[in-house]
């Protein structure tokens, strides 16, 4: 029996989906503020992001959009640069969802930057010693790794803090 691309492409495409669906949820962005910064048209994007499993907190990322002139003039279509500066704040009661309390915390926004091999992300790190939340922005490249990024911080100190799964324990 012969089975052609047709059924490998169809499982290729069902895998996908199957993927997407049981990926976590990222937060959603929304576009606050964009402004030209060049006479090409080349913009920064500033957008406010909510942390899906931290109410109570946003941070403003701002990144860079090219212009249809800049991308005409050096031929490089599909890719934006991948810089990006970060400011996160307490802008409601803070309630503190199911979160990865290890190390190397998790990713709370992805865009991307390229067709393929770019994007930019924030991920959120709970220090407990100083009892602050860490948002980091930084780009992620296939090839040719970045070392672009930018952090800030929410200390929780002081403040009323509502943890969903109860506070973890030890400094």
């Amino acid at each position: 029996m012969f089975r052609g691309p047709s059924r490998s492409l169809n499982a290729a495409a069902g895998l996908l989906v199957l993927a997407a669906l049981l990926a976590p949820a990222a937060a959603a962005a929304e576009q606050v503020g964009r402004f030209s910064n060049d006479w090409t048209g080349n913009g920064l994007e500033v957008q406010a992001v909510a942390d899906p499993e931290v109410k109570g907190v946003t941070c403003h990322v701002v990144d860079f959009d090219r212009s249809l002139i800049d991308r005409l003039s050096k031929g490089n279509w599909f890719e934006d640069p991948s810089n990006a500066s970060i400011a996160c704040r307490q802008t409601g009661p803070i309630v503190i969802g199911n979160i990865n309390l290890g190390r190397g915390g998790e990713d709370v926004f992805s865009a991307r930057k390229s067709l393929v091999f770019k994007s930019i992300a924030v991920r959120r790190i709970y220090d407990r010693t100083n009892d602050t939340l860490v948002y980091v922005v930084y780009s992620r490249q296939v090839t040719d790794a970045s070392a672009k990024m930018a952090i800030s911080t929410v200390p929780l100190w002081g403040t009323e803090v509502e943890w969903t799964r109860g506070k973890p324990e030890g400094r």
